[in-house]
């Protein structure tokens, strides 16, 4: 089977669509003759021919194109709201997988258990069905809003993320604030377009607490450290360091 074709099946065995990091991780290029595979799979899926770019690091096989359409919102017809839902829940999916990657205990609100990522539902990627009884139970009403948490093995918050996709960043400060007292790392997921109306929010004086724990992410960086962090895992494996 030609280098390709091992793509192709395994796109064909996720619906026609997968991460740049889920190929890494399942195409079996352990008889490739060349010395940098992975860069082989980043070139494969660029060909036009049979593979389309949904977006950063999500691809596509186009003879799956029309049943995508049923999955996905990728089509003009598709409603700017199924477009928000669908790139809060894919964003939240990828941050879901990186979590379970590291070795963290996994929480989305009960409220997104349902939506999907990719062709699963975010309930069944997540580890956590409840949130952890970590702290009072009005700060546990608060934290069951974020929109993906990550839990250390003593079951104490990690990393807090809120996805900002076309909703106010001061709603999401207002949340964190709320846990600042907690050793946790805190996380804006936003289109870098939204980087000066960050910046300048979290400038009011209301958010001086929060300002120098809170990082703003990318969606490109995101999922380009979503597909190095399979990349490694991989290799990770492979030689078993």
């Amino acid at each position: 089977m030609k280098q390709h074709e091992q793509v192709i099946k395994v796109l064909e065995e996720n619906n026609g669509l997968s991460t740049l990091g889920s190929l890494y991780q399942k195409v079996d290029v352990s008889n490739w003759k060349t010395k940098t595979p992975f860069a082989s799979i980043r070139r494969i899926v660029q060909d036009e021919r049979f593979f389309f770019k949904i977006k950063p690091g999500l691809w596509a096989l186009k003879s799956y194109k029309e049943k995508l359409f049923d999955l996905i919102p990728i089509d003009k017809s598709k409603s700017k709201q199924e477009k928000d839902v669908f790139n809060h829940s894919y964003y939240q999916g990828l941050l879901v997988e990186l979590g379970n990657l590291k070795g963290y205990d996994t929480y989305i609100p009960n409220q997104d258990k349902n939506k999907k990522f990719l062709a699963n539902s975010l309930g069944d990627c997540a580890t956590l069905k409840e949130i952890y009884k970590f702290t009072y139970d009005e700060v546990i009403d608060r934290a069951k809003t974020i929109d993906v948490i990550w839990f250390n093995k003593r079951r104490f918050p990690q990393s807090f993320f809120e996805i900002e996709h076309s909703t106010d960043f001061q709603n999401s400060f207002l949340k964190l604030l709320d846990l600042k007292y907690f050793f946790a790392n805190f996380n804006i997921v936003a289109d870098v377009k939204r980087l000066k109306e960050f910046e300048k929010k979290i400038s009011y004086s209301t958010f001086n607490e929060l300002r120098s724990r809170i990082k703003f992410i990318s969606y490109e960086k995101l999922s380009d450290y979503h597909s190095k962090s399979f990349l490694y895992f991989k290799l990770n494996t492979e030689l078993q360091l």
